[in-house]
């Protein structure tokens, strides 16, 4: 996304949003996560920035919200505006490849592609462990340490692990 910044502030802009943890997982940026969806100067001449929260009722988004108007601040940009944008709505699609790549060095199973069907909640999916790399794995919960992710283990290493799972 950052190759979208057009002006020296854009860029910077989307600098300082880099370094803005994901509270749930913070070895991922908001900007790993995909939930910046736009940086830009607007007609109004003020910067504004676009959050996608990952889900309705995701606990974290006010939290965010808070962690990026405290960071702009500390940037020299408080006169940017931050704006909610539900539409499109957020796809676990919108992760960085490095974001994905965080996510497996942390010892959580990256979501997949997102389907256009919806996968039904008693037919799990193959999810490779993050840690030996085996498609042999089992669903113990959908629900994880978060709502976002899902808890498995891998019968091979015998690891348990989450998944963030698609949406």
């Amino acid at each position: 996304m950052a190759a979208t910044a057009t002006t020296a502030s854009e860029r910077q802009l989307w600098e300082i949003l880099a370094k803005v943890p994901d509270p749930e997982i913070p070895v991922l940026s908001i900007v790993d996560l995909g939930i910046v969806r736009h940086v830009r100067r607007e007609a109004d001449g003020r910067l504004h920035i676009g959050l996608t929260p990952t889900y309705s009722g995701c606990p974290a988004t006010a939290l965010i919200r808070q962690m990026v108007r405290a960071a702009l601040d500390a940037g020299g940009y408080a006169d940017a505006i931050l704006e909610e944008v539900l539409a499109p709505p957020w796809s676990s699609d919108w992760l960085t490849p490095g974001g994905r790549d965080k996510l497996r060095a942390f010892g959580i199973a990256p979501p997949g592609q997102a389907v256009a069907s919806p996968r039904r909640l008693w037919q799990p999916e193959a999810v490779s462990c993050p840690r030996c790399g085996s498609r042999s794995t089992q669903r113990v919960s959908e629900f994880g340490s978060t709502p976002c992710k899902a808890h498995y283990r891998c019968t091979t290493c015998g690891e348990p692990f989450d998944y963030f799972k698609c949406l």
